[in-house]
This record gives structure tokens, C-alpha cells and sequence, in this order.
């Protein structure tokens, strides 16, 4: 997958982009990514990108010219047709691990990330095939919510995580959050490793799994357990939850 960053502030990304699994991933092959400051295709001696608002209002608001140029030479350079342009933005749709999954199966992604007061509403209408937003909540650019979904979108890339059984048993992979873990010692200050670990008996274990999971996932976000795929055996024990 080849990764497009449109920024005006390129260099935050070369530390959460240098390191970890991202950085093994684009050694690799798997991942090619490119930040690109968009203040090169502005025109001027000053190479403006931003300007005040049509009919008054706080703030500056990012040209389309120098965005829309942009895109155009990531995507005349490129010759990826399964491809999304997306825009980084509160007034989008939010983010989640589905999306991450969707995002997944094109070939290449292009991020724009903005700043000062917004877009140019053509940037959003006409050159974003989608507006993403990662919560309630402003962030002063989109280069931060960019790194985020790139590293959610990467790790379900093939390949990419040391095991391929990684990704499936992230939270929010199959609907709800992830079952507790656990690793030596046995016992650590009088708290021990529940026993069903050390039974043997792997379907015993799996359902033990999945129930953690549900308690989890009840406990901290059953908004979640109102589209999860549950089947007769969960049911039952998220009513005996209920009834503790």
C-alpha cells in the first residue's frame, strides 16, 4: 500500500514513522510512504495557502488551489486506481476499527491534513472522497488523526504484525473489546493467572475468552454489544452479568 501525506508541517511524521512496526512495514515493502508539503504547489513569492473568509469570520481558511494541484500530482504520478482521497476533519464520519479495515483493501490512501480555521469548502465537496473524523473533539491539524488511522490501517495490512493471528484478536476487530492477557510469573503478589490457562483444553479456553471479552466490553463500553455478532451462548452469559 502506498501512503500520501499532504501536510504543511511534514517533519511530525518522521518520529511516529521512524520506529516500530510502521517503519518495519515500509523496510519491508509493504508500506510506501510520502508526506508532501502542500506549500510547494502554492504560487507566489510567498507561497500562500490560506486567506480570510468570505463574509467576515475569525480566523484563515485554506486555499483550494494549492491542495487541489497537489492531489493532482500524487495522483498523475501514480498509477494506482483503487485508491481514497481523505480529508482529516471533525465534521466527518468517525473512525473506527471497521473503517480501518475497509481502508485496508485500497492500494493507496492520500491524507489531507489541515490547519488554521478549515478548508475551502470545494476541498471538502469536490477533492475529498471522504471526510474522517477520529472523535468529538478538534485537534489543532490533522496530522496527529493522518498517524493514527495510517498505523490502524497498517496493522491490517498482510505482513505487517509478527503473526497473522495479531490482527483478529485486536479490540474492536470482531465488534467488541479484547479479552484480558496474560504472562509469567504464575502468581505475582498473591495474583494469580486464572487456572482454565494452564488446562490444556483449547475450546474450554477459547470460550473462557470470549466471555472475558464480553464482560470487558459490558463492563466498559456496551454500546458496543448493541451491534456485536452474538449468538445464543453470549446472550446467556451477558444475562447472568446482568443479573450479578
Amino acid at each position: 500500500m502506498r501512503i500520501d501525506i499532504l501536510s504543511l508541517f511534514p517533519e511530525m511524521f518522521e518520529g511516529p514513522f521512524g520506529d516500530s512496526i510502521t517503519k518495519r512495514a515500509c523496510d519491508n515493502g509493504i508500506l510506501d510512504i510520502h508526506v508532501t508539503n502542500f506549500r510547494d504547489f502554492a504560487e507566489g513569492k510567498h507561497q500562500q495557502v490560506d486567506d480570510s473568509p468570505f463574509g467576515g469570520g475569525s480566523g484563515m481558511v485554506l486555499k483550494p488551489e494549492p491542495l487541489f494541484r497537489a492531489v493532482r500530482h500524487i495522483k498523475e504520478t501514480t498509477s494506482f486506481n483503487n485508491r481514497r482521497v481523505l480529508l482529516m476533519s471533525p465534521e466527518g464520519h468517525r473512525f473506527d476499527q471497521s473503517k480501518a479495515k475497509e481502508l485496508a483493501g485500497y492500494d493507496q490512501l492520500i491524507f489531507i491534513c489541515g490547519h488554521y480555521e478549515g478548508f475551502d469548502g470545494r476541498i471538502s465537496h469536490y477533492l475529498a472522497d471522504e471526510i474522517i473524523s477520529v472523535g468529538d473533539f478538534v485537534l489543532t491539524g490533522g496530522e496527529i488523526p493522518a498517524m493514527l488511522i495510517t498505523d490502524a490501517v497498517s496493522r491490517m495490512l498482510p505482513g505487517v504484525l509478527g503473526s497473522e493471528e495479531s490482527a483478529p484478536t485486536d479490540s474492536f476487530y470482531n465488534g467488541i473489546l479484547e479479552h484480558p492477557q496474560y504472562t509469567r510469573p504464575r502468581e505475582f503478589e498473591g495474583m494469580k493467572v486464572p487456572e482454565i490457562l494452564f488446562s490444556g483444553d483449547h475450546a474450554k479456553i477459547a470460550r473462557w475468552r470470549r466471555e472475558e471479552a464480553l464482560r470487558v466490553t459490558w463492563k466498559n463500553r456496551p454500546d458496543l454489544l448493541e451491534t456485536a455478532e452474538l449468538d445464543k451462548k453470549d446472550r446467556e452469559f451477558l444475562e447472568g452479568l446482568k443479573m450479578e
